[in-house]
């Protein structure tokens, strides 16, 4: 039954009907349009005010769920903190109604081991509800536009090397391309399909949208698109740079969970701020530095009533300053002041063969030349593999700064090869996050 809803909703999603009448379902998407659109103009107050009555219907229907049942209470502090791992162990233990009347979806985990949720139709209508809010606050409306995506979509066999590398859906409105295919061969025939597309804006991976902006400048090409939008991983701090200079676009980011309980997003080169209306946010310090303290994200989902995660420990974190006022971060949860950008998972480490948990394996790029992008892949406890994607000029000076970066942080029991290839490894959903661990 899982299986045959969640292709159900896959074929939706690419028609004009599943379009229209289920991810904006007109009574549901009006509802949760209105609230966002008006707490985004609203003072703290009623922001605060609004959102405390929301999570009291939230609870009402935790309560109705096995997990739930064995807190019993109507108070948020006294809901513990919620762990993935109880989550991905049981996930009906926190259904509300029969599995029948959600959407499952699972999330990209990199580790073999995807969390399973379960989705209500008006949780589904609300993520396109915050989704069209932001992008129509900067004057482009997706409902309408002519989009060219390049994220995860499974288009073709990997193996097959001839075009088309697209399909065309919404009766010729979205042009969805298969980045599994982009590489500097290919990269004639997307320009090709592009152009002849001549798309409003692209909706992207960043990391997709990184590797096409660095072929088309390396090949001395650029493209004129009025918007970007991406999502779904974190931004590099060059992507800007790169889509000023091949795109000249207008860039827009947000974040999301599959759990659908926790929305920000940023208009580049602004800030990232939290959508009032969406979630209740809550930061949690894990670790103060010099430059900053690192709050993780525990959020409430307000609109997943059949699968109410509460108090659900992200895994995700954002960077404060040490001296931040408790008025000021309180502006910062409720959407009224930004925040730099919401940093890389806690996933981002590796296992030592002694068990120990490897942080800092973001630092391995840090200092080296020629490198377009690196991805590092832990294929055993002793076994590493750091993957390059080179630019002009790569020698064998870049590939031991690598390696002597890649000592500071890893045992000599470890065992590293970097390897310069054409394209980095994807997860089942189509990603090519920085860490993946096979073990």
């Amino acid at each position: 039954m899982d299986a045959y809803l969640k292709h159900w909703a896959v074929r939706a999603k690419q028609t004009v009907f599943g379009d229209a009448f289920i991810r904006r379902m007109p009574i549901l998407y009006a509802r949760a349009y209105r609230v966002f659109e008006t707490l985004s103009q609203a003072p703290l107050e009623q922001r605060i005010e609004w959102t405390q009555a929301r999570v009291q219907k939230v609870l009402r229907a935790a309560l109705r769920t096995p997990y739930g049942k064995k807190i019993g209470s109507l108070k948020l502090e006294d809901w513990p903190l919620l762990e993935k791992d109880q989550v991905r162990d049981c996930p009906e233990a926190f259904l509300a109604v029969p599995k029948w009347l959600t959407i499952p979806a699972s999330t990209s985990g990199t580790t073999g081991t995807p969390l399973r949720v379960y989705r209500s139709l008006p949780s589904i209508v609300a993520e396109q509800a915050a989704i069209d809010y932001v992008l129509r606050s900067q004057g482009l409306d997706f409902s309408k536009a002519r989009i060219a995506v390049l994220r995860g979509d499974n288009i073709k066999d990997p193996a097959d090397t001839q075009p088309p590398f697209w399909r065309d859906e919404l009766k010729g409105r979205r042009r969805v391309f298969s980045s599994n295919h982009l590489s500097k061969v290919t990269l004639p025939y997307f320009l090709d399909a592009l152009r002849a597309f001549q798309p409003d804006c692209f909706y992207a991976y960043p990391s997709i949208l990184e590797s096409l902006c660095q072929l088309m400048l390396h090949s001395g090409e650029n493209l004129r698109v009025r918007y970007v939008v991406t999502s779904s991983e974190q931004p590099s701090v060059a992507l800007g740079r790169l889509i000023e200079q091949a795109l000249g676009a207008r860039w827009i980011d947000y974040y999301g969970l599959a759990e659908r309980n926790a929305f920000a997003y940023s208009r580049f080169p602004e800030g990232y701020y939290f959508l009032p209306g969406y979630g209740w946010t809550e930061l949690i310090p894990t670790e103060t530095k010099p430059e900053g303290t690192r709050y993780e994200i525990v959020a409430t989902s307000l609109w997943n009533l059949a699968m109410p995660l509460v108090r659900y420990r992200t895994g995700d974190a954002i960077m404060l300053p040490n001296d931040l006022t408790e008025s000021q971060r309180e502006a910062i949860l409720w959407g009224l002041q930004p925040f730099a950008g919401v940093q890389g998972r806690f996933g981002d480490f590796l296992i030592a063969p002694d068990g120990a948990v490897l942080m800092g394996i973001d630092h391995i790029p840090r200092e080296v030349q020629h490198v377009a992008r690196m991805q590092v892949i832990q294929e055993s406890p002793t076994q590493v593999r750091i993957l390059v994607l080179p630019l002009p000029g790569y020698s064998e000076a870049d590939e031991a700064h690598i390696l002597a970066n890649a000592r500071l942080k890893l045992p000599a029991t470890m065992h590293v090869f970097v390897e310069v290839v054409e394209r980095l490894e994807r997860t089942a959903q189509g990603k090519t996050p920085f860490v993946i661990r096979k073990v």
